[in-house]
C-alpha cells in the first residue's frame, strides 16, 4: 500500500493570529518539498507577525506562493523568497496583506480571496483556487526547484506577478533583477539583518539568494516595477530594494502556464547548474509524481500496521515533518557558501535549519535510528560552521549563522549523543576540542580567540550555576553530564572527573524552603519566588516544570523530593494540565521543557503510569487538521514525540542510550535500519509487535526481546539497531494479567 497518502501537510498550519484564534498554532506550512530539499514552495496568506511560515489556515486571502519556507518555527520566520502572483488585468502592485511594507498608493491590493474548500495539500504538491482570478494555481518540487502551474480563464491581459523583496518577517535589503529574454529570468537577491526576517532582524541571519526562473510560454511584455509603479518598459535589468517585475500574457480558456524556478545559495552557477540538472526536460506533472515517489522511499524507513485511519494519517504526517529539516544547502554540484561568504565544496550534504533548543530531545535521537546520514551531515555542518567562526556548535542555526535563539548548548548535546551511538563520520578530535572549549569558556583555540556560548562568570565557572537563571544552569548541567559521557568513552579521564563533579551540583539548585529547584542570586541565596508556577529564572516554562529537568539522574532529582512526594507531583503535573491546549501552566506538551517526563515513571519504577500518561498525550495532543498540533511543531520536535512514542519509545536523556519504553500505538511496527550506522547483528528491521490491539489493551504485561524476557522498560541503542524482534503482551488493565 502507497503510506504517502496518509501524509496530510495541512495538519498543524494555524498560525498566531489571536484576532482569528486563541491557538497559537503548529505554525507548519501545506507547501509542496521534498525530504531535506532546499526548496520548500508553498502559498502565503501574510506577511507579518508572528506567522513565520507565511500561511495561516485562519486567513482568507493568498497573496502569493514563495519558494523557500521555514516549517513549525516561533520566533517570527524567515525566507520566503521570490513570491508570485498569477493575475488577470491590471492590479495593484502591492500584495495588500504585506505588513512589513507600507501600502501606500493602492487599495486592495493584489491578494485574492480563497476557500479551503478548493485547497488541497499533499506530498510534494499543493493546489488551491483563487477566487478572485479564476485562476487555479498548483507547486510541486524538486530539490533545488519549484515549479508552480497556473490554468488561466480566457483573458487577453492575464500575468504573473513577482515580487523580488518580499521576505517573511521583513524584507530583502536588495535585489538585482536580469530578464534574460520573454521567458526567462535570473537573479540575485540580498538578505540581511537590516532587513528583519528571524526574530524581526534580532536572530542575525544574512543570506543571498540565486534564482533561474523559466516560463513555458514567454511573456509578451515583462516590465519592472517598483515603490508601486511601474519603471521604464525597455529595460532587462533593475538593481535596489523594492524590485518586482509584471509578466503579461493573453491566455485562451484554461491554458495552462508553469513556472520552474531553481535556487541557490552558492552563486548563479549554482542556480543555473541546479535549474540544468532538474529542470530542463520537467515537466509539472512528472515532478509532482515523482515527489511523490520520493516521500513513499523516504517514509518507508518506518512502517506501521493498523486498521485506524485517522493514527495512521498523524503518524505519516509527523514522520513528514520529521523529514523536511535539516535541509540542503548544496547545490548539485556539491557547493556550497559558509557564513564569511567563502564558497566551498562538501563531500557531504551540508545541511541548514538546527532548532537546536527544540530537537535534542526526540528528533535528533528519533532520526539517529531512521536517518543517521542525516544526523552526521548535520553534525558535520555546525562543526563545520564551529571552526569557521572558532566557536561553540551553534545553538539554533539558520544559514550557516547561530541565531542565538533559546539556551544551554544543543549542538554539543546531539556531537555527543551520535558520537556515543557510533556516528563518527567527521573529524571527532576537533569537534570534541570545540566543546571542551566551550564548557570551560576558554579564551583561545588553536591560535586563535574562541567564543563560547558558555556565561564566562566566577558563578558558573566555579559553582556550575547561573545567576537568577535556572533554565539556563540545568540546561548547561546537561551539556557537562554529556560532556562527561563524552570524556569517559574517549578515555580522557582528567576531564570526566572535572565534568562528574559539576554535573553532581545540580543538587545546590535545590531550595528546600519551595521544596522544588529554584533560581540562585550572585552570593548563592536562593532568589524569592511567589510558588512552584512562577516563572522567574524559566525560559519558557515555570519552576515547577523546570524542576524536574535532570534527566540525566531522575532517580536522585527525586531523592532530593522525596520519591512518594515526587510521585504525587508528577501525578499532579499531568493530572491537572489539559494536553490539547496551547499552553499550560502544569504539564505543557506545546513546549520542549516537559518532553519526556511521562517516562521517569518508569525509573521510579511505575511504568504502568508511563504508559496511561504517554497514552493521554498522543490522543489529547494530537489531531487532524490545521489545529491538529497543540503548539508550535518546533522543526519536528513535537512531531518526533509522537513518532517515537508510537513506535513505543523515548530517550529521556541525551547522551544516554537508553530508550525507555511505553506502550506501542500499533500493533506491528518495523524500523528500516542502516548498515552503514547500524551494527543490524541480527537483522537490519528492528520490529515492535504486540499480541492485542494496544488501542484496546493499553498496559504492558511482558516483553520478550529476540524470545528472551525483558525485565526492564528499557532497550539500548545497540539493542535497537542491531535489528530483531521486541513482542510486547498487553493487557486491559494495570493490575491485571490479561
Amino acid at each position: 500500500m502507497n503510506k504517502v497518502k496518509y501524509i496530510d501537510p495541512m495538519i498543524g498550519t494555524v498560525g498566531d493570529e489571536k484576532g482569528f484564534s486563541f491557538h497559537g498554532g503548529g505554525k507548519t506550512h501545506p507547501g509542496a518539498s521534498l525530504p531535506g530539499g532546499m526548496v520548500q514552495l508553498s502559498p502565503d496568506t501574510v506577511t507579518g507577525g508572528d506567522n513565520g511560515t507565511g500561511y495561516n489556515y485562519c486567513h482568507t486571502s493568498i497573496e502569493g506562493f514563495s519558494f523557500n519556507h521555514m516549517s513549525g518555527i516561533g520566533w517570527y520566520g524567515d525566507l520566503g523568497n521570490i513570491q508570485l502572483m498569477p493575475v488577470i488585468n491590471h492590479t495593484d502592485l502591492r500584495s495588500g496583506s504585506n505588513e512589513e511594507v507600507p501600502f501606500k498608493k493602492g487599495t486592495v491590493g493584489w491578494k485574492s480571496p480563497f476557500s479551503h474548500d478548493k485547497e488541497n495539500a499533499k506530498a510534494g504538491y499543493y493546489s488551491v483556487f483563487l477566487d478572485r482570478y479564476g485562476i487555479f494555481a498548483e507547486a510541486t518540487a524538486s530539490y533545488h526547484t519549484g515549479l508552480l502551474r497556473f490554468t488561466y480563464p480566457e483573458c487577453d491581459n492575464s500575468g504573473i506577478i513577482f515580487n523580488f523583496s518580499r521576505r517573511i518577517a521583513g524584507r530583502a535589503d536588495s535585489e538585482k533583477i536580469k530578464i534574460i529574454n520573454n521567458s526567462s529570468i535570473e537573479g540575485h537577491i540580498h538578505c540581511t539583518p537590516n532587513g528583519g526576517g528571524f526574530g524581526r532582524g534580532l536572530g542575525g541571519i544574512s543570506y543571498d539568494l540565486f534564482f533561474k526562473i523559466e516560463l513555458s510560454k514567454p511573456a509578451e511584455s515583462l516590465r519592472f516595477i517598483s515603490d508601486e509603479e511601474y519603471l521604464d518598459a525597455y529595460i532587462n535589468e533593475c538593481e535596489g530594494k523594492d524590485v518586482g517585475l509584471v509578466a503579461r500574457f493573453k491566455t485562451c480558456k484554461d491554458e495552462k502556464i508553469t513556472v520552474k524556478c531553481s535556487i541557490s545559495y552558492t552563486d548563479i552557477e549554482g542556480a543555473q547548474a541546479n535549474f540544468n540538472s532538474e529542470c530542463v526536460e520537467l515537466d509539472f506533472d512528472k515532478t509532482a509524481e515523482k515527489a511523490s515517489e520520493e516521500w513513499k522511499k523516504a517514509i518507508k524507513c518506518m512502517e506501521i500496521e493498523s486498521d485506524n485511519e485517522t493514527l495512521k494519517t498523524i503518524f505519516y504526517t509527523c514522520l513528514y515533518h520529521c523529514l523536511l529539516d535539516p535541509r540542503t544547502s548544496i547545490d548539485v554540484d556539491g557547493r556550497y557558501r559558509n557564513a564569511k561568504g567563502e564558497i566551498l565544496k562538501a563531500d557531504y550534504t551540508h545541511r541548514t535549519m538546527f532548532s537546536g533548543w527544540d530537537v535534542y530531545r526526540s528528533e535528533f535521537p528519533l532520526l539517529t535510528l531512521i536517518r543517521p546520514d542525516t544526523v552526521n551531515d548535520t553534525v558535520k555542518s555546525l562543526l563545520n560552521i564551529a571552526i569557521l567562526c572558532n566557536s561553540s556548535f551553534p545553538k539554533w542555526e539558520l544559514m550557516g549563522i547561530d541565531s542565538g535563539c533559546m539556551v544551554g548548548d544543543p549542538g554539543l548535546l546531539v556531537f555527543a549523543d551520535s558520537y556515543l551511538k557510533g556516528i563518527r563520520d567527521y573529524d571527532v578530535n576537533k569537534a570534541y576540542n570545540i566543546c571542551l572549549a566551550s564548557s570551560k569558556c576558554a579564551e583561545r583555540l588553536y591560535g586563535k580567540d574562541f567564543k563560547s556560548i558558555h556565561p564566562k562568570i566566577p558563578q558558573y565557572l566555579a559553582e556550575a550555576y547561573v545567576p537568577e537563571r535556572l533554565s539556563e544552569t540545568l540546561e548547561f548541567l546537561l551539556a557537562d553530564y554529556a560532556m562527561y559521557k563524552l570524556a569517559i568513552s574517549m578515555e580522557k579521564n582528567d576531564d570526566a572527573s572535572y565534568f562528574m563533579d559539576r554535573v553532581n551540583r545540580y543538587k545546590e539548585n535545590f531550595d528546600p524552603k519551595t521544596g522544588f529547584m529554584n533560581a540562585r542570586n550572585n552570593d548563592g541565596k536562593f532568589v524569592n519566588t511567589k510558588n512552584e508556577y512562577d516563572k522567574y529564572g524559566c525560559v519558557e516554562s515555570n519552576i515547577y516544570q523546570q524542576s524536574w529537568f535532570v534527566p540525566y539522574d531522575v532517580e536522585g532529582l527525586c531523592d532530593l523530593f522525596g520519591k512518594e512526594r515526587s510521585v504525587s507531583l508528577l501525578e499532579r503535573l499531568f493530572g491537572e494540565a489539559d494536553f490539547s491546549a496551547l499552553w499550560n501552566e502544569n504539564y505543557n506538551h506545546s513546549n520542549e521543557p516537559c518532553h519526556n517526563i511521562t517516562h521517569y515513571f518508569n525509573i521510579l519504577g511505575l511504568p504502568d503510569r508511563t504508559q496511561y500518561w504517554t497514552r493521554r498525550v498522543q490522543k489529547e495532543a494530537y489531531r487532524l487538521g490545521a489545529f491538529g498540533f497543540c503548539g508550535n511543531e518546533d522543526v519536528g520536535q513535537l512531531s518526533a514525540w509522537y513518532v517515537l512514542s508510537a513506535v513505543g519509545f523515548a530517550q529521556i536523556c541525551p547522551a544516554d542510550d537508553k530508550y525507555y519504553i511505553n506502550t506501542p500505538l500499533f500493533k506491528k511496527i518495523r524500523l528500516a535500519l542502516s548498515p552503514k550506522y547500524h551494527s543490524c547483528i541480527n537483522d537490519d528491521i528492528f520490529q515492535v509487535e504486540c499480541d492485542k490491539d494496544p488501542l484496546e489493551y493499553p498496559y504492558i504485561r511482558e516483553m520478550y526481546l529476540n524470545g528472551n524476557l525483558l525485565n526492564r522498560y528499557y532497550l539500548t541503542y545497540s539493542e535497537i539497531t542491531a535489528g530483531g524482534i521486541l513482542e510486547i503482551k498487553l493487557k486491559l488493565n494495570p493490575d491485571k494479567s490479561d
